[in-house]
């Protein structure tokens, strides 16, 4: 019988992508892919180290691994993975920790799956991290996360991706027009693009040799594709020119996820961010302008150092005067090797954990006015397999989330539909099935 293995992903849509990719190359190799549950010889966990949270779920996840199967190889690969390789060997039953440039040979890495009495590392500086490896996922979903862009070569005073994953570098516009056309044929019907620093697409061995905007146009063009989604791109290069091309393009939705991360300029320029709030500003406002319907999510840190009451208050209503739809609310965590960690003014944990809440009760408050504009209007829906309840989920191509009674025929499938009153959970409904407009 043929070897089991198991992935766990933690993070960012830019490491599932990357599990997916690890994932088809032990598929090659011979090996079955398992549930997490099903008792694997191999256990592969994808990391993240955006926030110290993340780093106490790895350590539960191997703790949990070990109680499903206690003789699995457990192998770290990630962004933790990379950062603190030493700190996860210690971890009992992790068998090899492999840093940035090594996770994609992690097959030729394991040549036996006999448990280690202690932790194989190997881990190159994140230099050595310096080419672009494609990814996509596949087969767990009706959309597919497409990574173009790795890297970054932004220096934010909070953030350790550069040190986890090295440099900006992309993928070609030919390589990745290529991918697309292979998602594409096997049935997914949406796309989203996903990288470090996504609006920074183009470098390839340190120079720049085309833009995003060129990508974008290119994407537009490939026949059979049914949806764009842009992930997540900087205020500063989200560009008119771009703005202006999504709002009558073929493919790419009306949805844009712009990091913010404070209102106040003063905490920006602690931040080291490459904006001012009136950029932000005037970009939300130039896509209302020709995308009225348009969906827009926002991230931002709470309990930055540095960040008084007033400061917070400043971000508070920033926000709240804006024409966003949804925000995602980090509470500043201190990060080993930022500048942020070593700056004065900590905010108290009390103070982090009461700001970030109003944010969070902000953000179901933009979220539901957002919806309630398109109530009682017609759009299209790509429906989902996932079952809760007797219900089935899909989205809009402005991000709103609909439900509708269960029906396999729906499921991968574009649907015009009606959409009539928010459901006590949050979601856009259909009441009945029948609803459904055929086109």
């Amino acid at each position: 019988m043929n070897k089991k293995v198991a992935f766990y992903t933690l993070g960012c849509k830019l490491n599932y992508s990357e599990t997916s990719t690890i994932s088809r190359l032990f598929s090659k190799a011979g090996f079955d892919i398992v549930d997490f549950i099903d008792k694997p010889d191999v256990f592969v966990i994808n990391t993240c180290s955006v926030t110290e949270n993340a780093d106490k779920k790895c350590k539960k996840i191997v703790k949990e691994a070990l109680k499903i199967s206690p003789d699995a190889y457990v192998t770290i690969v990630g962004c933790y993975a990379q950062l603190k390789p030493k700190e996860i060997a210690e971890i009992p039953g992790v068998d090899m920790v492999l840093g940035a440039a090594e996770k994609f040979q992690l097959i030729d890495y394991i040549t036996d799956l006999t448990k280690n009495p202690k932790a194989l590392v190997y881990n190159h500086p994140i230099s050595e991290a310096n080419e672009f490896v494609s990814s996509y996922s596949f087969g767990d979903r009706t959309r597919t996360f497409l990574k173009v862009q790795d890297g970054c070569d932004y220096s934010c005073s909070f953030c350790t991706i550069p040190l986890a994953r090295g440099a900006s570098r992309s993928d070609t516009i030919e390589n990745v027009l290529e991918q697309a056309k292979q998602i594409v044929a096997s049935g997914v019907k949406e796309i989203v693009l996903t990288g470090v620093n996504l609006g920074d697409f183009g470098i390839r061995d340190g120079k720049r040799e085309d833009k995003f905007f060129d990508l974008v146009k290119a994407l537009d063009e490939v026949e059979g594709i049914e949806r764009i989604r842009i992930s997540s791109i900087e205020p500063n290069l989200l560009t008119d020119e771009i703005i202006e091309f999504v709002s009558h393009s073929k493919c790419f939705v009306p949805h844009f996820h712009i990091p913010l991360q404070s209102g106040s300029n003063k905490i920006l320029g602690l931040m080291r961010r490459r904006y001012k709030r009136e950029l932000y500003a005037e970009r939300v406002a130039k896509i209302k302008e020709l995308m009225p319907n348009c969906c827009i999510g926002v991230d931002v840190i709470t309990g930055f150092p540095g960040e008084t009451r007033e400061d917070f208050i400043d971000t508070y209503n920033f926000l709240n005067e804006l024409n966003i739809s949804y925000l995602h609310v980090f509470t500043y965590s201190e990060r080993e090797n930022t500048a942020a960690a070593e700056m004065e003014g900590a905010v108290p944990g009390s103070a982090r954990a009461e700001r970030s809440k109003m944010l969070h009760i902000l953000s179901d408050k933009k979220r539901r006015a957002f919806y309630e504009t398109q109530l009682n209007k017609t759009d299209e829906v790509l429906f989902e397999g996932d079952i809760k309840d007797g219900y089935m989920h899909g989205f809009t191509r402005n991000y709103i989330k609909v439900k509708a009674k269960y029906d396999p025929v729906l499921v991968n499938e574009l649907k015009l539909v009606y959409l009539t009153n928010i459901s006590p959970d949050g979601d856009v409904e259909i009441t009945e099935t029948a609803e459904i407009l055929v086109h």
